[in-house]
């Protein structure tokens, strides 16, 4: 049986209990609660996922519950009526109904998008491809990653998959219709650093959405935006195009794909680096699409539901960043911008160890 979006984990909130449960009692917050409203007691306990939290970051559901941001940001949707905060998946707490009027709205649902039972509500958590919202930064910067993940649905599964991935990124990202996927959808984050993704990102979410049929196809792609106030300078961006470009073998046993169609390394772009560097627009379907405002994208990777690909591809858009920050011409006189210069570097940062490991499995360390 499929695993539903509204109960494919235990959640300690919604373990045993109605709106007027014991969970809301012991909070003791009323019915309708502003969702701005921070949790009021110092040293609780968040109601989800049972981790003391400072009263700074914490919030109240519309049931009352006292939550920790993190929790928010990946199970909980804002009510789109009274602002308050619900599981994703569930009735507003509040009672909130679109148009008291409208028959439609009888069985009294939340008129939150991503809560919607009735008609079609793949659709109401599939945004159009030109969806394109406020951006939300999560981590601390220069350098935000965003990823697009596409994947493949199974026949009949398009709306069930949807709503598990809706279900786990929360407030992190959306998911967003691209017909060069055929039967599926994109999944796009918001902003994030490096180390934010790895220790917040919902990884069971992939888990969830293999047993569910969805799978990466040959059609299926892995693109990460970096931000552009991620690099230092100019030359920082040069010293970074230059070595993808020169690394080219190893960059794409690393991506898992080949992909002249999507994800282009051609000659005309390593003699245009320094232009792109300087702020000229690349065209879109090449290995370093530059033709975006404000991120860069490394159009490379295979898109893959295995967590370890996944880190492996933001961890070196990251690392990649990070290494060719310091790189002096001298380093670069003596192989810095070679492979081997790289793999040795990248040993001594244990927070690239996800990238390491995929390295060394695809033989490709040096």
């Amino acid at each position: 049986m499929p695993i539903s979006a509204c109960a494919h984990r235990p959640d300690p909130e919604r373990a045993g209990r109605d709106p007027e449960s014991a969970a809301h009692a012991a909070n003791h917050g009323p019915d309708r609660v502003d969702h701005r409203q921070p949790g009021r007691r110092g040293g609780a306990s968040c109601a989800r996922c049972g981790n003391p939290v400072a009263r700074a970051h914490t919030v109240v559901t519309a049931r009352g519950s006292v939550i920790c941001e993190t929790c928010r940001d990946n199970g909980y949707v804002s009510c789109e009526n009274c602002g308050a905060w619900n599981r994703v998946g569930d009735d507003c707490g509040n009672g909130c109904d679109d148009d008291p009027d409208d028959e439609a709205d009888d069985d009294d649902g939340c008129s939150c998008p991503v809560c919607l039972d009735g008609g079609e509500p793949a659709d109401a958590v599939v945004h159009d491809y030109d969806y394109k919202p406020r951006p939300i930064f999560h981590g601390g910067g220069p350098l935000y990653l965003g990823a697009e993940i596409e994947v493949g649905t199974p026949p009949g599964g398009y709306r069930a998959c949807a709503r598990i991935a809706a279900s786990h990124l929360g407030r992190l990202g959306y998911l967003k219709d691209d017909s060069s996927i055929g039967d599926g959808f994109e999944i796009v984050t918001h902003p994030m650093s490096y180390p934010w993704a790895v220790d917040h990102f919902p990884w069971r979410m992939f888990e969830e959405l293999r047993y569910n049929g969805c799978r990466a196809t040959t059609r299926t792609g892995l693109h990460v935006h970096l931000s552009r106030d991620g690099f230092s300078c100019p030359s920082h961006v040069y010293r970074w195009m230059k070595f993808i470009y020169r690394n080219e073998r190893q960059v794409t046993t690393l991506a898992r794909r080949v992909s002249p169609e999507y994800a282009a390394f051609t000659d005309s772009d390593r003699q245009a680096v320094k232009y792109y560097a300087k702020g000229a627009k690349s065209a879109r379907y090449q290995a370093i699409n530059s033709g975006n405002d404000d991120t860069f994208e490394l159009r490379i990777f295979a898109s893959s539901l295995d967590p370890q690909e996944v880190k492996a591809a933001l961890g070196f858009a990251a690392a990649s960043v990070g290494y060719t920050r310091q790189l002096t011409v001298p380093d670069i006189c003596r192989g810095g911008w070679g492979w081997p210069a790289f793999a040795a570097w990248l040993a001594d940062q244990p927070a690239y160890a996800p990238l390491t490991r995929q390295l060394e499995a695809l033989s490709c360390a040096c």
